[in-house]
């Protein structure tokens, strides 16, 4: 029985402050408090990203709401939580982020077909406004051919 891929939580701004550059997939440490709080959709992604310390990679900032049945043994809000890479795929991230205003941040969270929480990650390099306002033009015009073209069929 295949379990469908299901979106926890999504970073809807990234897109929009941040240029894409590449995106990875991980895997991710959680507590059993965490996880059905995710499964409860108690998890966001605003202001979060993920910072290389110590040859691993964590994700910092990214709130999981307390599960209100775990008592004693809940987990911190805040905390931060271990990203699974290989040590390689480390080493590169670790050379692309010396690079000048580029970053490493979430863009959704997600159960995989086998049930495992996995994180999409983004290689961005931050947008100034302008950068902003040019995308806002391209999908302004693009949206207007769009309705020309449905109003000539």
């Amino acid at each position: 029985m295949a379990i469908s891929s299901r979106i926890i939580a999504q970073n809807k701004k990234a897109r929009y402050d941040y240029q894409i550059l590449d995106t990875f997939e991980a895997g991710i440490v959680l507590l059993g408090s965490e996880v059905k709080s995710c499964r409860q959709g108690g998890m966001s992604l605003m202001d979060s990203y993920a910072r290389i310390e110590k040859d691993e990679i964590y994700l910092v900032n990214a709130h999981i709401s307390p599960y209100k049945f775990a008592n004693q043994f809940n987990h911190e809000p805040l905390r931060r939580r271990k990203l699974l890479f290989h040590r390689l795929e480390i080493r590169k991230f670790h050379g692309k982020l010396r690079e000048k205003g580029q970053s490493l941040i979430p863009l959704k969270v997600y159960f995989n077909n086998k049930g495992k929480i996995k994180v999409e990650l983004a290689l961005a390099k931050g947008k100034k406004n302008y950068d902003r306002r040019e995308d806002i033009k391209k999908r302004d015009m693009k949206r207007d051919t769009e309705q020309e073209l449905k109003q000539r069929r």
